[in-house]
């Protein structure tokens, strides 16, 4: 089953490559880091998956949408994928993963602090989790999919109720990737222009959700069209991390407990 919308972005989708690139490179970074029992929170269609498989003692993988982890069960048949609703992490017991992932999730958790809670909860004593969200500072407009958005110290101020150490980076863009990025910026403004109730923040984020996607779609296929070299370019490698996360693209946090 495959789900093509602007949130769930795709690495078939041409026009998503700047996105996907960007996403995936989370993926190359925690390659660094995660050993032993592996859990991803929130694997969507396992854009990641054939990344942190063969580096794992086991891997188990959550999602919300049934017909996606029984069609990733399938591809691998070596992983354990569930479908549930989170949080809580229902049916996954205490003290029982030594690495954590969970990519572009924690904006789509009305219980932020109990996903921080639950997360903790399975980690095992000395297991370290990675998550990453967008800097709010760097959206371009309200994306009604996210429940909220967090600026790098909020973000590290919660997840300090849970966790001992708590490290704080960013995943930012090079060059080519800003170039984008700015692009995509003024292409956003010249579409906002049209707003002057400022109706993006007033009215309730299932009202935006559709125009949203068909503005957004509309957006990423005219920037293709204007500068395909650009948006086919962009590879994993273009996006880089940053210790300090102020300006960076997404917040990388790193917990241990």
């Amino acid at each position: 089953m495959k789900i093509y919308t602007t949130e769930i972005t795709s690495e078939e989708i041409a026009s998503d490559n700047p996105i996907h690139q960007r996403l995936f490179k989370a993926y190359v970074v925690a390659r660094d880091y995660i050993r032993g029992q592996v859990l991803e929170v929130g694997c969507g269609e396992g854009r990641g998956i054939d990344t942190l498989l063969p580096l794992a003692e086991s891997f188990t993988a959550v999602d919300k949408i049934q017909p996606v982890i029984a069609g990733l069960q399938q591809r691998f048949p070596t992983g354990k994928f569930m479908a549930m609703n989170i949080p809580p992490l229902s049916g996954l017991a205490d003290n029982t993963y030594d690495s954590i992932v969970s990519f572009q999730v924690i904006e789509h958790i009305q219980e932020d602090a109990l996903f921080l809670k639950e997360i903790h909860r399975v980690l095992k004593p000395g297991g370290i989790a990675l998550l990453t969200t967008p800097n709010r500072s760097m959206s371009l407009s309200r994306n009604p999919w996210h429940i909220r958005e967090y600026l790098p110290q909020e973000l590290a101020n919660l997840a300090k109720k849970f966790f001992p150490q708590v490290e704080m980076k960013g995943i930012t863009g090079n060059k080519k990737v800003m170039e984008y990025h700015e692009e995509n910026r003024r292409s956003v403004n010249r579409i906002m222009r049209f707003d002057i109730f400022n109706l993006q923040y007033r009215l309730p984020a299932f009202m935006l959700r559709l125009p949203y996607e068909i503005l957004n779609r509309r957006n990423r296929n005219k920037l293709q069209s204007a500068d395909n070299t650009l948006v086919a370019n962009i590879h994993h490698d273009d996006y880089i991390v940053v210790d300090d996360a102020t300006n960076a693209l997404d917040l990388l946090l790193i917990v241990r407990k």
